[in-house]
């Protein structure tokens, strides 16, 4: 249960004066379910009134208050026309009340001749009138204030009747107590947290109030990762010391980078402790996390235990399973994979090497977690394309064993610092910023989609000549079923060219039919793989040396970067094509694919790709299960996400964490902001 002092907050929008069933349709719309929702679904800009008693040519532009007098009807004879009514201020000015949609019975019978009336509207010029467009009689112009809200809203919901409700719920909402550190508020100039709430509805210009409202979700965010890293620290797991028999016994094509002997070693010293591992691995495309992981589980398998990697999809995990195992050939340690195809008496088999011990490294997808799969000692959990997973996703992992196990999370989505605090706060970070050798640089170019004749050409060309290329289809909208058409289409348009060399993959077929297609693909009977975006093309292809992208202007930074990155995996020479839409593109477009071209480093795109897009589009926050953010936005994350991390810090490590008084008005924060579904440790609380 919640504190009872947030009850209020927490109360259905139904029991506000006015709402019925008709009204809470278009407010769950909204997402406007309770009181707290429509407190936090904060204005997103405003409008200045002018109150003036002679209307002015130096006014146009403003909306004003302004009392005139009909004087004259200028209907047009056609329906269409719009209808006209000549008014003047107190001073004896003209000004035409302008109204379209045959509704000139409407405006007779709002505005008589000779009746003064108080209006309202955006003061406009049109040829040598001043004209005010559609009008609204203002009935209380003495209690109407300067500044009004503009709120998102949908059909069936008015902005009056949404600030009317959030007037409501600001009277019913409690006060609470302080949850920020006292100094921290002072040096601000921030305002208590239902001061916060009544100033920014009422001046959505308010600065302080709109910074407040951010860092306490933030703090929230941070604090309830704090606590879960401490709850983690609290608990005894198994210090893992590998001897290096097996290591030893790896034949590496290459020495490791100084990048990858740096993060190995932070892992070693990790591992060797008893409080469990939890580390986040970034590293850019082909920078060689494989490579850190699979150290990683060596050293659990040489300590007695068994590793774990769990990977987001099928593909990508029976790809690290074809990779570990060649790495792993001639060293004596037993590798499987499970995923949720898998079934009867080689599913049972694979159970059982678990259960006995007699498999070290087990490789799947959420399978590998599931009731039914059970470790003799699980020792090392790799989460791989970590931004995939949310923390509860993570936690759960980590009760498959007596003793927690360690927790190494990798990401080959490079991600800006200030989300990897937000989103991985409770976890220590290592960074891969070199690449491999032999790994070369792709060249990229951007061509307008009406050149699409001369990219076939080029294809055609390359696979004559026994290369391989990826053909990426675009995104059309966020729907699979669209993407498909789009992919069968371009596959339809290569195969009457090329025939039997190119090959579809797609989100919608059978593992096994998506399998076998790239198997002949990474075995060269396939020369062109035509896909979708809703897949992982993790196939690691070194003859793959062209990648084609159409519309490459609709996707984001990191997913193009990230699409570049299956070429250049061999030695040849690698290209990438953007294919953007022939015309003038939007500045933002333009800019992404500026950088793409110009950069090949993906810590430098991801920080850009923060600043174009926000954060929640970078990590897929809504399907990942990570905390989106509904206050806080990118510009306030990066200003103030450092001070409230360091502000949960204090709070859990030298103020007592929940317990003391500032605590106790933190837990409060942690349920406002429904941090708590993160910490386990609050339920009941």
């Amino acid at each position: 249960m919640r504190p009872e002092l947030l009850n209020p907050l927490f109360t259905e929008v139904e029991a506000l004066k006015g709402v019925g069933t008709a009204l809470a349709k278009p407010l769950g719309r909204l997402g406007l379910k309770r009181l707290v929702d429509l407190l936090f679904h904060l204005p997103v800009g405003w409008i200045d009134r002018k109150r003036v008693t002679a209307l002015d040519q130096a006014d146009v532009g403003q909306v004003v208050i302004v009392r005139v007098t009909p004087t004259e009807y200028r209907f047009g004879r056609s329906p269409r026309a719009p209808s006209r009514i000549v008014a003047t201020d107190a001073e004896g000015n003209t000004v035409a009340l302008v109204f379209f949609g045959n509704s000139s019975g409407y405006a007779k019978k709002l505005y008589p001749l000779g009746e003064p009336k108080t209006i309202g509207g955006k003061l406009e010029q049109y040829d040598q009138w001043l004209q005010i467009v559609h009008p609204e009689i203002v009935e209380d112009a003495e209690t109407l204030p300067p500044r009004e809200a503009i709120y998102p809203l949908s059909e069936g919901l008015t902005g009056k009747r949404l600030a009317a409700l959030v007037a409501q719920g600001i009277e019913r909402a409690p006060d609470l107590p302080e949850w920020i550190e006292p100094s921290l508020k002072q040096r601000h100039g921030w305002p208590g947290w239902r001061e916060a709430v009544a100033r920014i509805h009422a001046d959505p210009a308010d600065a302080k109030a709109r910074e407040r409202l951010a860092y306490d979700e933030l703090f929230a965010n941070q604090l309830a990762l704090q606590l879960v890293r401490a709850s983690s620290r609290r608990r005894r797991g198994q210090p893992l010391a590998g001897d290096g028999r097996l290591r030893d016994a790896l034949k590496l094509p290459y020495s490791p980078t100084g990048a990858q002997s740096r993060t190995i070693a932070e892992i070693e010293g990790d591992l060797a402790q008893s409080a469990p591992m939890l580390r986040l691995l970034q590293g850019d495309v082909g920078a060689g996390k494989t490579l850190v992981a699979l150290i990683a589980l060596l050293i659990a398998v040489e300590a007695g235990t068994q590793g774990a990697l769990l990977a987001p999809t099928e593909i990508l995990a029976r790809q690290h399973y074809d990779t570990l195992s060649r790495m792993l050939a001639g060293v004596p340690v037993t590798v499987a994979v499970l995923t949720g195809r898998d079934k009867g008496s080689a599913r049972e088999s694979t159970l059982m090497g678990l259960a006995d011990g007699s498999i070290d490294i087990l490789i799947g997808t959420h399978a590998i977690f599931q009731e039914a799969v059970r470790y003799r000692r699980l020792g090392l959990a790799v989460i791989d394309e970590q931004h995939r997973f949310g923390v509860a996703q993570r936690m759960l992992l980590t009760e498959k064993s007596e003793r927690p196990p360690h927790l190494l999370a990798m990401t080959a989505t490079p991600i800006p610092r200030t989300l990897t605090l937000s989103q991985y706060g409770e976890m220590d970070v290592s960074r891969l910023d070199e690449m491999p050798p032999g790994r070369q640089p792709i060249e990229t170019r951007v061509i307008s989609d009406d050149r699409l004749g001369e990219v076939v050409e080029s294809v055609g060309r390359l696979l004559a000549q026994n290369g391989q290329a990826y053909w990426v289809c675009p995104l059309v909208e966020e729907s699979e079923v669209s993407d498909l058409a789009a992919a069968e289409d371009r596959a339809a348009t290569l195969r009457a060219r090329f025939g039997g060399k190119v090959g579809l993959v797609h989100g919608r077929m059978k593992p096994p039919e998506k399998d076998a297609v790239m198997a002949a693909f990474q075995a060269g009977r396939v020369q062109l793989l035509v896909a979708t975006t809703v897949i992982e093309v993790g196939v690691d292809v070194p003859n793959a040396t062209l990648m084609v992208i159409e519309h490459a202007d609709r996707f984001g930074l990191a997913q193009l970067h990230q699409l570049r990155g299956r070429v250049g995996r061999g030695e040849g020479r690698s290209v990438c094509l953007l294919l953007r839409t022939a015309g003038p593109l939007g500045e933002t477009a333009r800019a992404r694919l500026a950088l793409l071209r110009e950069s090949n480093d993906g810590f430098r795109i991801a920080e850009e790709d923060l600043r174009l897009r926000g954060a929640g589009e970078i990590l897929g926050t809504r399907q990942s299960g990570e905390a989106a953010f509904r206050l806080a936005t990118p510009e306030q994350m990066n200003e103030l996400i450092e001070t409230a991390t360091q502000d949960a810090r204090l709070l859990v490590d030298r103020d007592g964490g929940l317990e003391g008084e500032r605590g106790q008005a933190a837990r409060l924060a942690l349920y406002l902001f429904e941090r708590d579904a993160a910490v386990g440790l609050l339920r009941g609380g």
